[in-house]
């Protein structure tokens, strides 16, 4: 009997089938995480550390989902935010599938760069999607479901690879595996999304043309708003970003170095999933009534005093592991992520949003990339996490204090208000045509 079209999709629906690009996202991270240590037996078992900073580095964590941001972002504006679903996800079984069979080092790279390019192009398009398309006063609510489908991967992926360790090598192919049947399921099912239909309107209704990427980009810079924007979203994101990269895929180092076997390892890092999973609610339930400002407070302070109780707590007491968990856990919820992934469609017009945002993603992957090519280098020497750690600990103070201070008043506003009120104007493919010098869609064939 043959498969159908999948169900049209929308409301909470559409959401959770573009809040699934975030679970495979993370997934990916902690598979890859997890399964460094059995990669490296197999194929790379000499090295101190610098082959599975590279792997890393060009994994989804960092410069391959830089690249497939840069990418897929300027492709969302201009041939709609559905586009990207036709293939991103496709891509990434490719990707999972070169992974899950991989027979040695170069088919593990080019598996984790297909990865990383193909969470990339789908991740700014999945918060721009859902950004316009939630209701105004749940929008903040609607985001988060992104949040809550990241936290849900590292949990079940630490879980699976807990599950699966005896078998070794052959338990993190099936963590891969399992990767690649719920991308494809996810797939089909997003057939179903419609159009976002601020993007059908920005360019001027269903025939109309987008403008070209390069009009797209030339129009993000050459507006004061959108730079500022651009400027704060880089900071916040990628300072909060380095700790975070790093406590995803090299905490099962940090725990080995503290004497936790691979096993308890796990373990421990599903229990600070499990935490992230309820402070990511705990930022579903408040993030459109409290204040962004004080709510990105009290998260970045968390996130300061758990690296704190991580690098001077004693470095083999189980209070120092579990204060560490708890707290980051929960400052997880309202994070510099969830806001960004809040305020960057936020902050730009429909025309220039699934852009800016590849953009950004694509700064703070590649910072996080050089970070991750050094950090398990410096990890491994003598008093690396210290080192490490006060650098990530600046880094989470500059974030808190730059997120805080310059909070923007977004909050409870539609999409077209905040628009008229950055821009002073509605922002359309019309206007960005006559700022490339050509003219109007609404005065073409005249």
């Amino acid at each position: 009997m043959p498969i159908g079209r999948p169900k049209p999709l929308t409301g909470w629906k559409a959401t959770a089938a573009v809040s699934m690009s975030n679970y495979i996202d993370s997934g990916s991270i902690i598979a890859i995480a997890t399964s460094l240590g059995f990669w490296g037996a197999a194929y790379f078992p000499d090295d101190s550390g610098r082959i599975a900073g590279l792997l890393a580095a060009f994994s989804s964590n960092a410069f391959g989902a830089a690249v497939g941001a840069l990418i897929g972002g300027p492709l969302c504006d201009k041939y709609g935010r559905k586009f990207i679903y036709t293939y991103d996800l496709l891509l990434y079984a490719v990707g999972g599938l070169i992974a899950t069979f991989a027979m040695n080092l170069p088919m593990l790279f080019v598996g984790f760069i297909v990865i990383g390019l193909a969470v990339g192009a789908s991740v700014p398009a999945g918060w721009t999607y859902i950004a316009e398309s939630a209701p105004t006063h749940q929008r903040g609510r609607h985001i988060g479901a992104t949040q809550l489908a990241w936290s849900v991967g590292p949990f079940i992926g630490f879980g699976l690879a807990a599950l699966l360790s005896p078998l070794g090598l052959v338990g993190s192919r099936i963590i891969f595996a399992h990767l690649v049947v719920i991308a494809l399921v996810t797939w089909y099912i997003r057939q179903g999304l419609y159009e976002s239909e601020a993007w059908q309107k920005s360019k001027g209704g269903q025939q109309a043309k987008a403008p070209s990427i390069w009009t797209s980009l030339r129009g993000l810079f050459s507006r004061k708003a959108n730079i500022t924007a651009l400027l704060f979203l880089v900071a916040i994101y990628t300072f909060w970003n380095q700790a975070a990269s790093q406590n995803g895929i090299f905490l099962p180092t940090i725990l080995s170095s503290m004497g936790f076997g691979t096993l308890a390892s796990d373990l421990f890092s599903m229990l600070t999933w499990a935490f992230v999973i309820i402070g990511t609610i705990v930022f579903m339930v408040f993030v459109d009534k409290v204040s962004y400002r004080w709510f990105f407070l009290v998260g970045g302070a968390m996130a300061v005093v758990s690296w704190v109780v991580l690098v001077f707590g004693p470095s083999t007491a189980a209070a120092t592991a579990f204060g560490y968990a708890i707290l980051w856990g929960l400052s997880s919820g309202p994070s510099a992520q969830a806001f960004y992934s809040v305020w960057s469609p936020e902050l730009f017009a429909t025309p220039y949003r699934a852009g800016a945002q590849g953009l950004v993603f694509f700064t703070v992957r590649v910072a996080s990339g050089i970070i991750s090519l050094v950090f398990p280098v410096i990890l491994m020497g003598a008093n690396g996490l210290l080192i490490d750690g006060l650098i990530l600990i600046a880094f989470l103070l500059a974030s808190t204090l730059i997120g805080t201070i310059f909070a923007p008043r977004t909050q409870g506003k539609e999409l077209r208000e905040i628009e008229i009120e950055r821009y002073g104007e509605v922002v359309s493919a019309g206007l960005l045509d006559a700022e490339a010098g050509r003219p109007r869609a609404d005065d073409e064939g005249r």
